[in-house]
């Protein structure tokens, strides 16, 4: 969940936003001139939002797979697209 705030409430509760962002999750937003300027987040949740950006999603797929597969090993991706190339082939050549 996420919350607006100005920046004179962020100044003068910043104590309590803080607990609230760590005890349940919550983002805050904070706000200057209407504008919003910065966000506030646990080092949890911000953690997990690096650790995110840092996978590519091609790895993330592979462990959606290997999850599915329970535990088989799964090809990486020029073996994948090799094996796919070689059935395209046999299929316009009509061979086995």
């Amino acid at each position: 969940m996420e919350r607006m705030v100005n920046i004179a409430e962020a100044c003068i509760y910043f104590e309590e936003l803080m607990r609230e962002v760590v005890e349940k999750h919550e983002t805050i937003i904070v706000e200057q001139d209407g504008q919003p300027r910065i966000v506030v987040l646990s080092v949890e949740d911000y953690r997990r939002l690096k650790a995110a950006q840092l996978r590519s999603p091609w790895e993330e797929t592979r462990r959606e797979i290997h999850a599915r597969r329970r535990g088989e090993p799964v090809l990486p991706p020029e073996e994948i697209i090799w094996e796919m190339r070689k059935e395209q082939d046999a299929e316009l050549t009509g061979l086995p």
